[in-house]
């Protein structure tokens, strides 16, 4: 356990995610000593404000401790910046170690990037204030660097302010993964619900339909969960909906998520297919099967090979395959074997994702009977990752991170020449806003070119989301009336 103890509430939650950045396994515990006891811990953190801030680490009988300057004039970022230096250089004299990112815990590392080259900043001083002000490494600075100005390109033709993207979340699964923490439910508990789903999902495209009317919209995401749990029948009902309510030959990009390949058959593509559906996704995680088997994905390797198969043969020509990197028992040579497969598949774009252990996945709460298997990352996997998406002739576009990932990496898309996803851009650096329908959907609003953003949340359960529709509506009637003031 360890402790971190502020003498006043602030920045607690940056200082507490820095920790645990260096700290994954531990157990980390935050109070106020002006406003509790002092505890004892064997190592604690103690953050004091005052004229200066005092920064010290006990740890195992040996101290140290380091100042900065306070001065509350200061802007809150120039003020949390510092002190996350501070906090920084002292864990790295601690533990020996430097982070691929620095002290950056925020999940989007490319929107800084970007956000200092649209202010004018070169690259060469875009890198330089990176390295100097989160202390990222050279790797990682040119990586985020690189991205976001590839992810400039792909977004020149986007008006922000007068556009936004439509998410759509079929909230259903063949099984839960082990791993998985999204708002997903087991088909076979709502297999009898599914219609009355789709009934209040169309309710509420046809109110975001009529209210969005005198908007652009330039991108369509169907997501989950999984979409293809949806039949044949089910899947034309949505599209049709979709397209008799929405304008979607002027999009730039509608992608559907077929995801678990389990999932798919021939008679659910081609029902997709007869929409202009422009992008699809066929996710493995993994290629190798007895992990396969301890994640709980209920299909093969095969079906694997076989669903991908399928989706070209009937016209599908931008197919996203889905990675994750230290799954449980995986070293470096199962995740080659896994990359070695995909390339023969040929995808037009790979997303790397480096697990990241949520507190609502299995995997966290039966943590203990997959400890002996090992969750492993580190940079040497990811660098190969990358490699492996060279040699497809794919480029990378777009990045974010999570808490809890292992090896503190990243996620990383990849993609061939005009196959990226615009959408995963736009969530991801918050440029537009995203109108959001379904069970877990969350709608965000972008104010002012992103210097402000506020959320529509709907409710998980699928049972109180059918039931509380005109609430859901409603919620999403007074935040679009608000953002369009």
């Amino acid at each position: 356990m360890i402790g971190i103890a502020f003498n006043q509430r602030e920045f607690e939650y940056d200082a507490y995610t820095l920790v645990k950045a260096f700290y994954p396994q531990e157990d980390i515990e935050m109070y106020c000593t002006a406003e509790e006891e002092t505890r004892a811990y064997d190592r604690l953190i103690s953050i004091e404000y005052g004229e200066k801030v005092k920064i010290r680490l006990k740890f195992a009988g040996k101290e140290q401790e380091d100042f900065l300057p306070y001065d509350e004039t200061e802007d809150r970022k120039t003020r949390k910046n510092k002190l996350k230096q501070v906090l920084y250089k002292l864990l790295v004299q601690e533990t020996g170690q430097a982070l691929p990112w620095g002290n950056l815990t925020g999940i989007r590392p490319t929107k800084i990037a970007m956000g200092l080259i649209e202010s004018g900043m070169s690259n060469a001083q875009t890198a330089e204030y990176m390295r100097n002000t989160y202390f990222t490494s050279n790797e990682k600075t040119a990586l985020a660097i690189a991205i976001a100005n590839r992810e400039r390109d792909i977004l020149k033709d986007i008006d922000y302010e007068k556009g936004y993207s439509l998410y759509v979340g079929i909230p259903f699964c063949p099984s839960i993964c082990l791993y998985c923490s999204f708002s997903s439910s087991p088909l076979e508990r709502w297999r009898e619900k599914v219609d009355s789903y789709l009934d209040a999902l169309l309710k509420e495209l046809d109110f975001i339909a009529e209210a969005m009317k005198d908007r652009v919209l330039d991108t369509i995401y169907i997501g989950g969960g999984t979409p293809t749990t949806l039949e044949p029948y089910q899947l034309t009902r949505l599209l049709g909906h979709i397209q008799a309510k929405f304008p979607v030959h002027q999009v730039k990009e509608y992608t559907i998520e077929a995801g678990r390949p389990d999932s798919i058959t021939r008679e659910k593509l081609e029902a997709i297919r007869k929409f202009p559906i422009t992008r699809i996704s066929v996710n493995p995680q993994t290629m190798n099967q007895v992990t396969l088997d301890i994640i709980g994905r209920k299909h093969t390797v095969e079906d694997t090979r076989h669903a991908f198969a399928l989706a070209r043969e009937c016209g599908f020509d931008n197919i996203n395959m889905d990675l994750i990197v230290g799954l449980p028992g995986e070293q470096k040579e199962d995740v080659r074997h896994t990359l070695e497969e995909v390339k023969k598949l040929n995808p037009d774009s790979l997303t790397v994702h480096s697990l990241a252990v949520k507190r609502a996945a299995r995997l966290k709460l039966f943590q203990e009977q997959y400890r002996e298997m090992g969750l492993e990352n580190n940079q040497e996997i990811m660098d190969m990752t990358m490699e492996y998406a060279r040699s497809c002739e794919m480029s990378p576009y777009y990045l974010y991170r999570q808490k809890n990932m292992c090896g503190n990496l990243e996620n990383t898309g990849y993609a061939k020449v005009d196959k990226a996803g615009i959408y995963n851009i736009l969530i991801m650096e918050e440029k537009q806003s995203i109108l959001a329908a379904g069970a877990g959907a969350s709608t965000k609003y972008v104010f002012q070119h992103g210097a402000r953003i506020e959320r529509t949340e709907n409710v998980k359960d699928v049972a109180g989301y059918i039931s509380r529709i005109d609430e859901m509506i409603e919620r999403k009637r007074v935040g679009i009336e608000t953002w369009l003031k």
